[in-house]
């Protein structure tokens, strides 16, 4: 069975999703930690848990969920893995972090390329990897069947959807994106998502004022 623990981070209030199953064997999603007391917050969990990290993840490659990238690499030793459409997001942090203004942007560069599809593997464990653009170019879903929920990044939120007027978004691709790929899966499914409080595939077709189901 997959735990997952949920960290709030930077001033975006993005989700950090930490993942291990009975192995110890663990994969930290959109690290988002940006100053050392978030950095000290998430290790301090790992250690504590005797976990292994073996993989960070990124859904996508927006600034708020890769400022702990660099961080992670170093600490844990272990690789970084972005969707294959998510290199020139990724490439475009620094230019991002100035428009906003926010100082001490540390850059970094994917170890391995994902593909569209196919799976997520840690200890023994698997999530399948779902291609659900349109809040970024390239971005992905991670959805464990057996543990019923998904990690959605920003394509799905409680009430809400990703927003679509930054670079590489499409508004109306989100949308079929959710109706035709989220909207596939469960009714029972949690979705974890980068921003504010899980909520569940259901919920989100009955009551989602972008996306009815």
């Amino acid at each position: 069975m997959i735990q997952i623990q949920t960290f709030t981070f930077n001033p975006f209030q993005e989700n950090t999703y930490l993942i291990w199953d009975e192995t110890k064997e663990a994969v930290i999603i959109d690290p988002g930690c940006y100053d050392e007391s978030e950095q000290q917050q998430l290790k301090s969990f790992i250690e504590s848990n005797e976990l292994k990290v073996v993989k960070i993840v990124n859904t996508h490659c927006h600034l708020d969920h890769v400022f702990g990238n660099k961080y992670c690499q170093d600490t844990f030793g272990v690789k970084l893995y972005i969707p294959k459409g998510e290199v020139e997001t990724l490439a475009s942090g620094k230019d991002s972090c100035a428009r906003y203004g926010i100082p001490g942007f540390v850059e970094s560069f994917a170890d391995e390329l994902m593909e569209n599809e196919g799976t997520l593997t840690f200890g023994e464990s698997s999530m399948e990897i779902l291609y659900v653009p349109g809040h970024s170019p390239g971005h992905l879903v991670f959805y464990s069947n057996s543990d019923d929920f998904a990690l959605g990044g920003d394509v799905l939120f409680k009430g809400s959807i990703g927003r679509t007027d930054l670079p590489g978004g499409d508004h109306q691709t989100l949308l079929d994106n959710i109706a035709n790929v989220m909207y596939k899966l469960p009714n029972q499914t949690r979705v974890y998502p980068g921003h504010g409080p899980f909520t569940t595939i259901g919920d989100e077709k009955r009551s989602n004022p972008f996306v009815r189901g």
